[in-house]
């Protein structure tokens, strides 16, 4: 969104906002890895930590964190 623009909520914006409120409220549960397909790997990383999430058709396979130390 840019300054100026007008902010439209629709149908889409309602479904995604929906569904990331279920996200929110439900328990991750883990699934084992399918011999099919390609993972997908989401990381995420700063000054304090690190972050990962391993996932194949949508779902989740494992979660890495950890934090820093001051050296690191």
């Amino acid at each position: 969104m840019r300054k100026g623009e007008n902010f439209v909520w629709n149908e889409e914006r309602e479904k995604s906002f929906e569904e990331l409120k279920q996200r929110l409220v439900s328990a991750p549960v883990l699934t084992l890895p399918s011999g099919s397909g390609g993972f997908q790997i989401y990381s995420d990383g700063s000054k304090k930590g690190l972050g990962c999430v391993l996932m194949q058709h949508g779902k989740v396979i494992a979660y890495a964190s950890r934090q820093l130390k001051p050296y690191e």
